[in-house]
């Protein structure tokens, strides 16, 4: 028997088509000392009853029943009832290759890490995507101290800030809660747990599924994706009393949320009334444009995008146009399309 107990944090809500794959994902893994906490969401279809009978055919499954509180909710219950060394996260639609976990552990005993990321899949229903823009497959780890942690996750780019596809020790996790009622609560609570992190690894092969579900960004946006800059904003102001060198870098990240946010929103004007969060966006920008200037001011893209948005927005979404249309009738054009394994 393996030594350390690993936590598995399940939340499950309105996924019955989905929950066979990801549980018997995670009962097959190669590494067998697990504590799989399903938390049911009060999910309305059959999410319950299924949950039930992996848990009659597997002791190491604890299924739990809870009224309807959202993800961050269904999290905190499940942490709550957590025993094991290490924990991890896992969304119920997603899925896992048969040896993540003991790939992950095996790693953060031979590193002494504190977190451990793996690579993942975006999945498709007939296709996998692949970000290969940093890191191929077959990459030795890369580990990262405190403040090289910190950086990557304010970039946002080879660290994400999603609570899944990373192995914690539960120390770390256990008394920091997810934030209630936001959506992006990754967002919220990722850089809480960086804090506390001395050794950070990351693995290259993709040993998670991260499933993508068919509706588009634009058709789904709802003033609730606005979350997020509430969040950044929140990880702004933590950034500049803990880690002011990277104040820059995190003031570049949220303008860029909020320029994408501004144009989703104009795209979306039926769920914009009257222009009013379009407006609050812009007065933000506004009222900090002199922190916003300096912050980009080594990046030409995004110095000429607060330029053009300062004067009228339209201007910066003209010259997102323009750029766009560039790129695809140049004829040396780096491709920086992620790599497609076709199912």
């Amino acid at each position: 028997m393996e030594p350390y107990k690993i936590s598995i944090v399940v939340p499950i809500y309105k996924v019955e088509k989905y929950l066979s794959r990801c549980i018997e994902s995670i009962i097959s893994q190669t590494y067998t000392n697990l504590e799989i906490v399903l938390v049911n969401d009060g999910s309305p279809d059959r999410c319950q009853e299924i949950a039930k009978e992996y848990e009659k055919i597997d002791d190491r499954i604890k299924v739990f029943h809870k009224s309807n509180g959202g993800l961050s909710d269904a999290r905190n219950f499940g942490v709550q009832h957590v025993t094991g060394d290490y924990t991890l996260f896992v969304d119920s639609d997603d899925w896992l290759e048969k040896h993540m976990i003991a790939e992950l552990v095996e790693n953060s005993l031979k590193f002494k890490a504190d977190i451990v990321q793996t690579a993942f899949y975006y999945a498709y229903v007939d296709y996998l995507l692949f970000d290969n823009r940093y890191f191929q497959q077959d990459d030795p780890p890369v580990v990262l101290n405190n403040k090289e942690l910190m950086a990557e996750l304010v970039i946002n780019e080879r660290v994400k800030n999603f609570a899944w596809g990373k192995l914690y020790k539960t120390n770390i996790v256990k008394d920091i809660p997810f934030k209630i009622g936001v959506l992006y609560e990754d967002v919220f609570w990722a850089h809480k747990v960086m804090q506390r992190v001395g050794t950070y690894v990351m693995l290259h092969q993709p040993l998670y599924y991260y499933f993508q579900r068919g509706d588009s960004i634009v058709s789904s946006y709802t003033a609730k994706n606005l979350d997020i800059i509430k969040g950044l904003k929140e990880r702004q102001c933590f950034i500049e009393e803990y880690y002011r060198e990277l104040t820059d870098e995190s003031y570049k990240v949220l303008l860029k949320t909020m320029f994408i946010h501004y144009n989703l929103l104009l795209i979306s004007k039926q769920k914009d009334h009257r222009g009013v969060l379009r407006k609050e966006l812009r007065n933000d920008i506004r009222k900090n444009y002199i922190k916003y200037k300096k912050a980009v001011k080594n990046d030409r893209h995004l110095r000429k995008q607060l330029m053009l948005f300062s004067i009228h927005p339209y201007l910066n979404v003209a010259y997102l146009a323009l750029q766009k249309a560039m790129r695809k009738i140049a004829v040396n054009t780096k491709s920086f399309e992620l790599e497609k394994i076709n199912l």
